[in-house]
Order: structure tokens, then sequence, then C-alpha cells
């Protein structure tokens, strides 16, 4: 009977470990395309054109001058996605007296016959209490199975009892902190690294108060990391 109860239990780990691995994955990779999502490489009109053309185009953001409607007017922005992991980006000069703007026909044209999801730049504002990284996540990259990560992830920090801070502290580090669903993946209750029967030392927990002013600082930590990294993976592919 014993032995069935160790079993059992080593079979729950074993279920929960699973769970937490392939929940960081898809969130760290939702990270890392928001990341060259936010920081693309500089591209050319002609270059769209070339792979529009190849069909390698899955996705098209476009953003009219003063965030005006880019359908309507000039378009002061293209984002476009050659796969998760391959951002471009061309900006047309402004109108001007006596030149045609570059509008919503002229990029129509230029993607031809391609199959790429062309949308217009959402202003909105993001979604709440839900991470840009998330929220705001361009594209079919992202979407559902993205957002059904977090929501997850949050869930499981709900019904559980977090060892490294109260709910409330895990609370605003999920949604202020931004990349707080990583770390309660990668921590709580212990770490994943851990082998099992090993236990972490005993520590008091964050409080709420706490774990929003750390929220804040992980906040804007997490960003300015994810600006920098986006940077020098550019560097490095160029």
């Amino acid at each position: 009977m014993t032995s069935e109860a160790v079993e059992v239990r080593r079979g729950w780990r074993i279920v929960g470990i699973t769970i937490r691995s392939v929940l960081l994955l898809c969130l760290t990779f939702g990270v890392l395309v928001f990341t060259l999502s936010i920081t693309p490489l500089q591209g050319t009109r002609a270059e769209l054109r070339a792979a529009a053309a190849a069909d390698r185009v899955s996705f098209v953001e476009h953003d009219g001058y003063d965030g005006g409607d880019g359908q309507n007017g000039a378009i002061s922005r293209v984002l476009w996605a050659q796969g998760p992991l391959l951002w471009r980006e061309f900006r047309p000069q402004p109108p001007a007296e006596g030149s045609p703007a570059y509008v919503w026909a002229e990029l129509r044209k230029d993607l031809g016959q391609s199959r790429a999801r062309v949308v217009e730049r959402d202003h909105s504002g993001g979604t709440g209490w839900i991470p840009a990284w998330v929220a705001d996540m361009p594209g079919p990259v992202g979407g559902p199975w993205l957002m059904g990560g977090w929501i997850l992830a949050f869930l499981i920090m709900l019904g559980s009892t977090p060892r490294l801070g109260n709910r409330w502290a895990w609370l605003w580090l999920f949604t202020v902190g931004q990349t707080g669903a990583l770390l309660f993946l990668l921590l709580e209750p212990r770490p994943l690294w851990f082998a099992a029967g090993r236990r972490p030392a005993p520590r008091e927990r964050l409080s709420g108060g706490w774990g929003f002013l750390t929220a804040i600082g992980l906040g804007l930590l997490s960003f300015g990391l994810l600006v920098a990294a986006g940077y020098l993976l550019n560097l490095l592919r160029n």
C-alpha cells in the first residue's frame, strides 16, 4: 500500500513537472517572438515585394500617420513576418505636395497573391492586466495558445500555495512584473531543476506590498532586457 502511494505521488510529480515545463517553453517562445517583433530588422519595399512573391510573408501589420486609419489614409509603417522568428519593417516617405502617398491599395499591390494575414495596428492600449507580450503579440504567432498558456499558469498560481510570495505578491508579479509567469513556473512551489525529495530552504514569503514594489522593478528590468536582447539578436543576424 505504501509502495502504491509512493508511485501515485511520483506519477503526479511527473505530471506536474511536465505541465510546468511545457507552459514554460510555450511562454518563453512567446517572449522571444514578441522581442523580435518589437525590434524588427530594417527592410525595404522591394524586400517586401520579393518575400511576398515567394509566399514567405505570413503576417503584415500597417499603421497610419499619427495613429490614423491606415486603410483610408497614408501608411507610415509596415511590419511583416517571414515565419515567427524573422521580422522586418519599412517606413514609407511621408506624403508631400506633388508626390503620391503610400496607401492601402499600394500595399495590397505589393503583396500580390500572398496569403499573408494583413491587419491594422491596434491603438487600444493592450488588454488591462494581461502583460503586453501576451496581449499585444502581433499576428497568428501569438493568439490563443499564448494567451491560454498564460491564463493556465495564472490559474495554477491561484490554486497553489506559493513558497516565495503570497498570492497577492504573485498576482503583481504576473501582471505589473510582466515576466512573473515564467518565474513562477520555474521556481514554484520548488525550483523545476530540484530532484525528487529535495526541499528548498524555508524563507519568509513576500507580502502583497513588497510584491508590488518588486513587480515594478521586474517590469522595468524585463522591458529593458527584452529590447536589448532584440537588438543584439538583430545585430547577429545582419
